[in-house]
């Protein structure tokens, strides 16, 4: 069809066009504890109530060897892509380009009118222009020495980068916040984000009904009467019902998070209100995770005697920096790979002075929050993040163990192809016999869509890999540390940042491949999604269990070692969950019993069993 060109003259006959048509449109020793120490505590079989009562105990002064938490327990009382504005079709006319660069319209019987001229606008992002590789700090700030620990702050981040750009970019530590208390011990991000906190922590509190049902129970007695302990964990609203659970139970606390990401800022608000000495908020930098660490520490007349830690971080900090606060210390707990690892390489070097609780490696965490949630929230994170398709992708996962196996399982059934990376042999055979493809990084870095690392190690991602993945590769870490990609080695001049949404950057390599990297390496699902509340429960409650066998303890029945939680307060922590499925657990007759050599109450399983 030929185009004709109208005169202006001819052009006054053509009908106006309405212009809005136009417009734009995150095998160790075991515990010395007796069944009847903790038999009080299990809820009898054939799904009674947890909330029935246990046989009361009486806490002495000093317990004895038999007592434990089973007596606590009893119920006596760089550069940003610029959007441009687009235009949508008139559904009876055409689009064409003049040559002068304005537009044209094409009516349907072929005739072309130039259109009213528009000016277009380019949307300017808030952190437009933002230097990438740092974020500005106050003058004479003095910095925390980061050689004593790295596994939280090693990619150099653009801390402010991540927050929302609706929020004031003042930094906590520079402003002056007060609760309706009138209290100032506290450091987040807007105090009066309190009551949407709230909101949240009485959110979380329906989907933990074991730690509710503890602190029910406990609340009376008080177990940790006289307890003051200083955490260090992810500070969301499952955490927040764990920090008051504590509370209701005797114990002082004082926070801070061991991941600069995964802070609810409305939550750590909320906390604060409430009174709990919290120092955490969303985009911390390097600089502010050590100092929010060392005021939850360093306070005049507060001598902490417990530690619950995520990470080892806080252990560390404390351990290199406060030597004799560290030696009077009664107990430490630890839910991570990498802060296990840690407390063993202190113990095997003769440094660890108080007994520790190794709680990642009972059965509920390791099968619970490690399995179960990652198998929903890998996928949570990454379809928050890049919107993308599962299905047909190939993705390879670093590692086997339970978090590589829960990752392993969500994709292969959205339809993923799916490879596998592994140092041990008996969990490469799992892979294997689960369907998957046992490979060597290298042998697939070239074609895969998304990598995935969950290995506890370090540089499992190089440079030389990052070098060679296909464009728009997606790189992300599903553990703890940030250290399992090298994210430091993308630091270069010659590689192009940009940011194109909250906490997605994609780096650019000179001849063009980008690949897309989540969270600046750091865990996915807390950073970049949730995860799911009932999972986390089960954590919790097994943290809150161990902190009141530790500090509960008599004198020496716990040396300066690395302890597993004893599996009768695995299957205790179980059995409170069972009740919101409705689950009746069958009960073994005496015969039974004596069958199978066990105690009708547990525990039913020996040490070496694997689950």
């Amino acid at each position: 069809m030929s185009v004709q060109v109208v005169s202006a003259a001819a052009a006054a006959k053509v009908p106006e066009v309405d212009l809005k048509d136009l417009s734009p449109s995150e095998a160790e020793p075991q515990l010395g504890l007796t069944t009847a120490s903790v038999g009080a505590m299990v809820p009898p079989a054939g799904g009674g109530d947890p909330e029935a009562p246990a046989p009361a105990a009486e806490r002495p002064p000093a317990p004895g060897p038999g007592s434990g938490p089973a007596a606590a327990l009893s119920p006596a009382a760089g550069k940003v892509p610029q959007a441009s504005a687009m235009k949508r079709s008139d559904p009876h006319h055409q689009h064409q380009r003049h040559r002068d660069g304005g537009e044209a319209l094409v009516s349907p019987d072929g005739t072309v009118t130039e259109a009213p001229r528009t000016v277009k606008k380019q949307i300017q992002f808030a952190d437009q222009k933002q230097e990438f590789n740092k974020r500005p700090t106050k003058i004479g700030r003095r910095s925390l020495s980061r050689s004593i620990s790295q596994s939280s702050t090693d990619s150099y981040s653009s801390a402010a980068s991540y927050t929302d750009s609706s929020d004031d970019e003042t930094s906590p530590r520079d402003k002056q916040q007060k609760n309706s208390k009138g209290s100032s011990d506290f450091c987040v991000k807007n105090i009066k984000q309190a009551e949407f906190g709230r909101r949240e922590i009485e959110i979380a509190e329906q989907e933990m009904p074991a730690l509710m049902a503890l602190r029910k129970r406990a609340q009376g007695e008080k177990p940790l009467a006289g307890a003051k302990i200083v955490g260090c964990t992810h500070i969301t609203a499952q955490t927040a019902v764990l920090m008051e659970t504590l509370g209701a139970l005797g114990a002082q606390c004082r926070w801070a998070a061991c991941n600069i990401y995964s802070t609810l800022n409305e939550v750590a608000a909320a906390l604060a209100e409430s009174g709990f000495p919290v120092f955490a908020w969303k985009g911390e930098s390097e600089d502010d995770f050590w100092w929010c660490i060392d005021r939850c520490v360093n306070v005049e007349g507060w001598q902490p005697n417990m530690i619950l830690d995520d990470g080892g971080d806080l252990t560390h900090w404390i351990y290199k920096k406060y030597p004799n606060m560290f030696k009077k210390i009664k107990g430490i707990v630890e839910e991570s790979v990498t802060g296990v690892h840690r407390l063993y390489q202190l113990s095997k070097a003769g440094k660890l002075c108080v007994p520790a609780m190794n709680v990642n490696d009972s059965v509920t965490k390791q099968k619970f929050d490690n399995l179960y949630c990652c198998r929903e929230s890998i996928l949570d994170g990454l379809k928050r993040t890049t919107d993308m398709m599962f299905g047909g992708k190939q993705v390879v996962v670093c590692g086997y163990g339970e978090v590589g196996k829960g990752c392993c399982a969500a994709l292969k059934a959205m339809g993923s192809i799916v490879y596998v990376t592994e140092i041990d042999p008996i969990c490469a055979l799992q892979a294997c016999m689960d369907g998957f493809r046992l490979v060597k990084l290298n042998e697939v870095i070239r074609q895969v869509d998304i990598v995935i690392t969950c290995t506890g190690n370090k540089n499992v991602v190089t440079r030389e890999h990052l070098d060679r993945m296909k464009n728009s590769c997606i790189v992300c870490n599903m553990g703890h540390s940030n250290t399992e990609i090298d994210v430091a080695s993308l630091r270069t001049p010659e590689l192009t940042w940009e940011r194109v949404r909250s906490q997605v950057d994609h780096v650019i390599w000179p001849d063009g491949k980008r690949i897309v990297l989540l969270a600046e390496g750091r865990l996915l699902n807390l950073s970049c999604s949730t995860v799911p509340t009932f999972v986390l429960s089960i954590t919790a409650t097994t943290q809150a269990l161990a902190l009141i066998e530790l500090y509960n303890a008599p004198e020496g029945r716990y040396k300066q070692d690395v302890y597993l939680l004893p599996k009768k307060m695995d299957e205790y922590v179980a059995s409170l969950h069972l009740p919101t499925f409705d689950a009746h657990l069958t009960e073994l007759t005496d015969e039974q019993a004596k069958y199978l050599g066990l105690n009708k109450n547990g525990p039913f399983k020996p040490n070496y069993y694997r689950y």
